[in-house]
């Protein structure tokens, strides 16, 4: 099975369908499902997420989509993070765009990363990568990938649970922003806090 095959497979309907098929495992299909798309990126995290807000709910679909999409993030980071001195790895922070990306994030730390991860079609497999091989704390990392998957999971399962629902009621989109406003506000503040604790250190 090719490429293209399997991604015509991996349809919302087909994806309910499993996930009814393996509803005994309760929330685990769902969490899973998430998880292995920071492994395999080609895979449409968008169809994962939707599905899980039609088959589990408005909530517990957003709550299953983001454990799993959190913890393959934080999986790949510390894989990469390991294993960064691999000859692929040691080959990837050479490339220039990449280098360029690495310095920007150790640079500013949470902030690019959190707004990198808000959003839907940013590339996340290459932000983890990037964020493993960078000296990026831990703790920056793991905030940014709570805070930015939160507000991006989220806005995809209220998306997906009720399209209609957001053109109607402009306000869910007013609401998105403020969301992600504060999050920012806090997720400074903390990073604020780690950077002390640093240097006290």
């Amino acid at each position: 099975m090719d490429l293209d095959t399997l991604r015509e497979l991996i349809t919302l309907e087909n994806i309910l369908s499993v996930l009814e098929e393996y509803r005994s495992l309760g929330p685990l299909p769902g969490i899973f499902l998430p998880l292995i798309e920071a492994f395999l990126p080609f895979f449409p995290l968008f169809v994962f997420v939707m599905a899980n807000a039609a088959a589990f709910g408005l909530w517990l679909g957003f709550i299953f989509s983001w454990i799993g999409a959190c913890a393959g993030s934080i999986a790949v980071f510390f894989l990469v993070r390991k294993f960064g001195q691999q000859r692929f790895f040691s080959f990837v922070s050479r490339h220039p765009k990449v280098k360029s990306l690495m310095n920007w994030v150790d640079r500013h730390g949470f902030g690019p990363l959190f707004l990198l991860l808000c959003f839907p079609f940013t590339p996340s497999a290459a932000v983890n990568i990037v964020a493993g091989l960078s000296n990026v704390r831990v703790p920056q990392f793991i905030l940014a990938v709570l805070c930015g998957k939160m507000v991006m999971i989220f806005t995809m399962s209220w998306v997906g649970y009720d399209i209609a629902a957001l053109v109607q009621q402009p306000v869910r989109s007013i609401i998105v922003v403020i969301i992600i406003f504060i999050l920012w506000v806090v997720g400074k503040r903390l990073e604020a806090r780690f950077n002390i604790k640093q240097t006290a250190n």
